[in-house]
Protein backbone atom coordinates (compact mmCIF):
# COMPACT_ATOMS: atom_id res chain seq x y z
CA UNK A 1 0.00 0.00 0.00
CA UNK A 2 1.44 3.33 -0.98
CA UNK A 3 1.43 6.54 0.98
CA UNK A 4 -1.07 8.18 -1.42
CA UNK A 5 -3.66 5.44 -0.75
CA UNK A 6 -3.27 5.73 3.04
CA UNK A 7 -3.78 9.51 3.25
CA UNK A 8 -7.56 9.56 2.50
CA UNK A 9 -8.12 6.82 5.07
CA UNK A 10 -6.24 8.83 7.73
CA UNK A 11 -8.31 11.93 6.95
CA UNK A 12 -11.52 9.88 7.24
CA UNK A 13 -10.50 8.52 10.67
CA UNK A 14 -9.47 12.02 11.83
CA UNK A 15 -12.84 13.49 10.81
CA UNK A 16 -14.71 10.68 12.56
CA UNK A 17 -12.70 11.32 15.72
CA UNK A 18 -13.37 15.08 15.57
CA UNK A 19 -17.18 14.79 15.32
CA UNK A 20 -17.77 13.77 18.99
CA UNK A 21 -15.21 16.33 20.18
CA UNK A 22 -16.90 19.15 18.25
CA UNK A 23 -20.36 18.11 19.49
CA UNK A 24 -19.08 18.02 23.08
CA UNK A 25 -17.61 21.54 22.74
CA UNK A 26 -20.74 22.87 21.03
CA UNK A 27 -22.90 21.59 23.87
CA UNK A 28 -20.90 23.65 26.35
CA UNK A 29 -20.82 26.96 24.46
CA UNK A 30 -23.54 29.65 24.30
CA UNK A 31 -23.95 28.87 20.60
CA UNK A 32 -25.06 25.35 21.51
CA UNK A 33 -27.48 26.51 24.21
CA UNK A 34 -25.27 26.40 27.30
CA UNK A 35 -25.66 30.15 27.82
CA UNK A 36 -29.44 29.80 28.24
CA UNK A 37 -29.22 27.81 31.48
CA UNK A 38 -31.10 29.55 34.27
CA UNK A 39 -33.22 31.60 31.85
CA UNK A 40 -36.20 29.23 31.96
CA UNK A 41 -37.41 26.57 34.37
CA UNK A 42 -40.55 24.49 34.70
CA UNK A 43 -42.62 25.39 37.78
CA UNK A 44 -45.59 23.03 37.34
CA UNK A 45 -47.07 20.59 34.82
CA UNK A 46 -50.67 19.38 34.63
CA UNK A 47 -51.35 16.54 32.20
CA UNK A 48 -54.82 17.03 30.66
CA UNK A 49 -54.70 14.19 28.13
CA UNK A 50 -51.96 12.20 26.40
CA UNK A 51 -51.35 15.08 23.96
CA UNK A 52 -52.38 18.10 26.04
CA UNK A 53 -50.90 19.68 29.14
CA UNK A 54 -50.77 22.92 31.05
CA UNK A 55 -47.29 24.13 31.85
CA UNK A 56 -46.18 26.93 34.15
CA UNK A 57 -42.66 28.10 33.37
CA UNK A 58 -40.54 30.84 34.86
CA UNK A 59 -38.60 32.96 32.39
CA UNK A 60 -36.13 35.79 32.90
CA UNK A 61 -33.95 36.69 35.85
CA UNK A 62 -34.14 39.18 38.72
CA UNK A 63 -36.78 41.87 38.31
CA UNK A 64 -37.63 40.63 34.81
CA UNK A 65 -38.85 37.23 36.02
CA UNK A 66 -42.31 36.21 34.83
CA UNK A 67 -44.40 33.06 35.05
CA UNK A 68 -46.07 31.94 31.83
CA UNK A 69 -49.01 29.55 31.86
CA UNK A 70 -48.79 27.65 28.58
CA UNK A 71 -51.24 25.34 26.85
CA UNK A 72 -49.22 22.66 25.09
CA UNK A 73 -50.60 20.32 22.42
CA UNK A 74 -48.94 18.21 19.76
CA UNK A 75 -49.49 20.99 17.22
CA UNK A 76 -48.86 24.22 19.13
CA UNK A 77 -47.93 26.04 22.32
CA UNK A 78 -50.22 28.90 23.42
CA UNK A 79 -49.60 31.47 26.14
CA UNK A 80 -52.70 31.44 28.33
CA UNK A 81 -51.59 33.83 31.08
CA UNK A 82 -48.57 35.90 32.17
CA UNK A 83 -48.11 36.71 35.86
CA UNK A 84 -45.45 37.77 38.34
CA UNK A 85 -43.63 34.93 40.14
CA UNK A 86 -45.61 33.41 43.00
CA UNK A 87 -44.35 32.01 46.28
CA UNK A 88 -43.98 28.29 45.79
CA UNK A 89 -45.34 26.04 48.53
CA UNK A 90 -43.15 23.14 49.56
CA UNK A 91 -44.63 19.76 48.66
CA UNK A 92 -46.82 18.51 51.49
CA UNK A 93 -46.95 21.91 53.18
CA UNK A 94 -49.98 24.13 53.54
CA UNK A 95 -53.50 22.88 52.89
CA UNK A 96 -54.09 19.15 52.51
CA UNK A 97 -54.36 17.84 48.98
CA UNK A 98 -57.86 17.60 47.56
CA UNK A 99 -59.16 14.12 46.80
CA UNK A 100 -59.37 13.05 43.17
CA UNK A 101 -62.45 14.06 41.21
CA UNK A 102 -63.89 10.53 41.27
CA UNK A 103 -63.85 10.49 45.07
CA UNK A 104 -65.47 13.93 45.28
CA UNK A 105 -68.20 12.89 42.86
CA UNK A 106 -68.84 9.65 44.74
CA UNK A 107 -69.17 11.44 48.08
CA UNK A 108 -71.48 14.08 46.52
CA UNK A 109 -73.70 11.39 45.01
CA UNK A 110 -73.87 9.56 48.36
CA UNK A 111 -74.92 12.77 50.13
CA UNK A 112 -77.61 13.48 47.53
CA UNK A 113 -78.99 9.93 47.60
CA UNK A 114 -79.01 10.07 51.42
CA UNK A 115 -80.95 13.37 51.34
CA UNK A 116 -83.54 11.98 48.87
CA UNK A 117 -84.58 9.04 51.08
Amino acid sequence: MSNSNLLPLLWFVAILALIPAILWLLKRTPLGGAGAQGQMRTVAVLQLSPNQRLLTVEVGQGEDRRWLVLGVTAQQISTLHVMPPQAEAAPGAGSPALPPFAQLLKSKLRKESGDAS
